[in-house]
């Protein structure tokens, strides 16, 4: 194992449930008929640009005028409520590889979540964003340009993730990946058997599993 790629949303920090409500209000103060779960289950672990299009294609909305005051809601939100994922603080102290976030939020909201939670320290530069890239998940473009900024492999990288898109984008990558289920969507998002069906190298439940999941697999 060279590297670890960590997701950002529900893996790092305990930020699905927050955004989902973010957005059902305001889609729904646009008339769209999109809920939390409908949210958890077309859009979890997808860029913004996901929402947009689906919008448009299945409503004839433009969604990007509303985004300035998502984001403002959602900045208030992350400010009074965000908490990292239970664990993972002492599991990145002691991991002794290479590792990255590559998330499908925006660069400067994966900063104001691992700066908000404690985390960004941990990370040095290696923060990266699919706004970087061509393709979000699940197209594979994002994790392997992270493990091209790492100098590492794909093969020799492990993905960590808790959503379908992601755990497909890591596979697409030719990385190994460990499924997520330690936020606190994951029971309303049906993350466990979402996952297995997509048959990830691990499922773990905590972030204390990862350590003995990642030796595991080393």
């Amino acid at each position: 194992m060279g590297a670890v790629i960590f997701d950002c949303d529900g893996v790092l920090v305990d930020s699905e449930p927050l955004a989902a409500k973010e957005w059902a209000s305001v889609l729904g103060a646009m008339g769209l008929p999109i809920d939390i779960d409908r949210i958890y289950r077309e859009f979890l672990g997808r860029s913004t640009v996901t929402m947009i299009n689906a919008a448009q294609r299945d409503y004839d909305v433009d969604l990007r005028p509303a985004l300035p005051d998502f984001s403002v809601r959602l900045e208030n939100a992350f400010r009074d409520s965000l908490t990292p994922i239970p664990g993972i603080a002492e599991v990145l102290a002691e991991l002794r590889v290479p590792h990255a976030v590559a998330s499908s939020s925006a660069f400067e909201r994966i900063q104001l979540s691992l700066e908000l939670t404690g985390l960004r320290r941990f990370f040095g530069d290696h923060v990266y964003s699919s706004t970087m890239v061509k393709n979000g998940k699940p197209a594979p473009d994002l994790f392997l340009f992270a493990a091209d900024k790492l100098g590492v492999a794909p093969a020799d990288c492990v993905v960590i993730e808790d959503s379908p898109a992601g755990v497909t984008a890591a596979q697409a990558a030719g990385m190994r990946v460990i499924g997520f289920l330690g936020g606190s969507h994951a029971e309303r998002a049906r993350l466990a058997e979402r996952l297995a069906v997509l048959e990830p190298d691990a499922v773990i439940e905590h972030a204390s599993d990862l350590p003995n999941t990642l030796a595991r697999m080393s």
